[in-house]
């Protein structure tokens, strides 16, 4: 093959490598979620991934969604996360241009002296960016791994949030549907009390306190409903849903409290080796030790360029030879940017030291949140629940008895629906600490 059309395979061999890095990069991020919450992102490139995406969540809206339908959706369909795929492609390119050397310069000249006519013709190339090229090529691919887990922290992430915002969604329901329970009862009660009231059998005392509470409770159910709706908007929002899909279903109720809260081993450890925040510390702490060493190898060539030379003139043999350029550093030696590249690296030293720290905190603080709220939702499930339904079961039976008055129960109708209203909450916080525990070892705790 001739050394023309050998450079021109080259070229097409190089200029076809982005798009392969991009797609195994992409591999390397759904491995990495999947391993971690047991789903796998999507990245729609084409009308053919945005069908089959459009496919797949009409099969995950016609049933009720439940926590890992909500997940998958949202790595399908938000939008955000495919805003941020691109950064792949566009790092896959920056490596891809990274392993290859610079263009050749080529020169012409013409010159006339009288009659004599000079050809200048030069071939000239960065020799200094060709032999840093495995160096700089090394510092890119760092770059593309800190992008891929920076990537797969924002799937994971994203993940973390749906939980959350799905467990608000639940749970913001049932406290909407009790309250609208508890307005229905308060109405019968209100009606009850103008009843004795215009008959003469209740004060002006006991009357009003029947109407405010039933005021209160048809304020509190607005409230409750508005507090249902945004949480449903948030979680809409986060599965990238607009439209007829919004009209999506969630379970009547929150799942149960498991029998036994979890027992994870020497999480601070865990949370050092997983964490995808600390990775991309470790591996942006390499980079800038890379480009430090560089900064150190070129401080004093700034540039060099080497090239072929060949003249000719009318009447003359041609003249051939090379030439060489190179930069005296005379004003400029390269001390700032020595400085500047090891400040740098320091910064990144101290910003991965402080990362460790607050990870391992957060991962104590997060264990403890997760038993302390396991114990207080098991609480008020086996002990105060049962107590309160107790203590109703008892009042009944002695109104009936006439032992207590008509307001003596009602009083202990609040009690009830305060201490349900409490144990929803208590369950609530118990399964948003337990998402919060499982993505603890992984990424940065969420808001």
């Amino acid at each position: 093959m001739s050394p023309r059309l050998s450079l021109f395979a080259l070229a097409l061999l190089l200029g076809g490598c982005a798009a392969p890095l991009a797609q195994q990069g992409f591999t390397d991020i759904t491995d990495r979620t999947a391993s971690s919450i047991g789903s796998r992102p999507a990245w729609l490139l084409s009308s053919a991934d945005e069908a089959a995406a459009r496919q797949r969540l009409d099969q995950l809206l016609a049933a009720p969604l439940d926590i890992d339908s909500a997940v998958q959706i949202a790595l399908l369909n938000n939008r955000h996360l495919q805003q941020s795929y691109a950064e792949l492609g566009i790092g896959a390119a920056d490596l891809a241009a990274a392993r290859r050397p610079e263009n050749p310069g080529i020169g012409f000249g013409r010159f006339r002296r009288g009659q004599e006519i000079e050809i200048e013709r030069s071939l000239g190339f960065n020799l200094l960016g060709l032999l840093a090229l495995p160096v700089t090529a090394g510092i890119e691919e760092r770059r593309f791994e800190q992008t891929k887990l920076r990537l797969a922290a924002e799937s994971l992430a994203l993940a973390a949030r749906v939980k959350l915002a799905w467990y608000d969604a639940v749970a913001a329901a049932q406290l909407a549907q009790h309250a609208e329970q508890v307005t229905e009862a308060a109405a019968t009660q209100a009606e009850l009390a103008r009843r004795m009231r215009a008959a003469g059998n209740w004060s002006l005392l006991d009357y009003s306190r029947e109407q405010l509470f039933h005021g209160e409770a048809a304020a509190r159910l607005a409230k409750t409903r508005l507090a249902a709706d945004r949480a449903r908007e948030k979680l809409g929002r986060l599965l990238g849903l607009w439209g007829a899909d919004m009209a999506y279903r969630l379970p009547e109720r929150l799942p149960a409290l498991p029998a036994a809260p979890r027992q994870i081993d020497n999480i601070e450890a865990a949370t050092i080796a997983g964490r995808l925040d600390i990775q991309m510390a470790q591996a942006d702490l390499a980079a800038l030790g890379r480009a430090h060493g560089l900064t150190q190898a070129t401080r004093f060539i700034n540039l060099l360029e080497t090239g072929l030379v060949r003249n000719s003139e009318s009447g003359r043999k041609d003249q051939t030879g090379y030439e060489l350029r190179l930069e005296v550093p005379l004003f400029d030696f390269g001390d700032a940017r020595a400085t500047r590249a090891e400040h740098l690296y320091r910064q990144g030293l101290q910003h991965l030291a402080a990362l460790a720290v607050d990870a391992r905190s957060a991962a104590r603080e997060s264990y403890l949140g997760y038993r302390t709220s396991f114990d207080l939702a098991r609480h008020h499930q086996q002990n105060l629940l049962p107590l309160r339904q107790k203590i109703s079961e008892e009042m009944l039976l002695r109104y009936n008895g006439m032992l207590v008055s008509v307001f003596d129960l009602l009083a202990d109708a609040r009690e009830q629906i305060l201490a349900t209203e409490a144990a929803l909450e208590a369950q609530r916080d118990f399964w948003r600490a337990d998402t919060e525990l499982s993505f603890v070892t992984l990424i940065a705790p969420q808001d």
